[in-house]
């Protein structure tokens, strides 16, 4: 019984880490783009064309 309850410790520190890095990375930008949006409109989507018709 008393494997569970360290287990149970073990699996909230791994959580708590996961979400304190989760954290860090987006107020550290990690997923900020700017960028892309902006000039998405500007570029056409390539159509592919069978090989042959023209």
């Amino acid at each position: 019984m008393s494997v569970l309850f360290i287990l149970i410790g073990v699996s909230l520190v791994v959580a708590i880490g996961f979400l304190m890095a989760f954290l860090w990375a987006t107020t550290s930008g990690q997923f900020d783009d700017d960028y892309t949006p902006a000039i998405r409109i500007l570029f056409e989507e390539e159509k592919h064309e069978k090989p042959g018709t023209e």
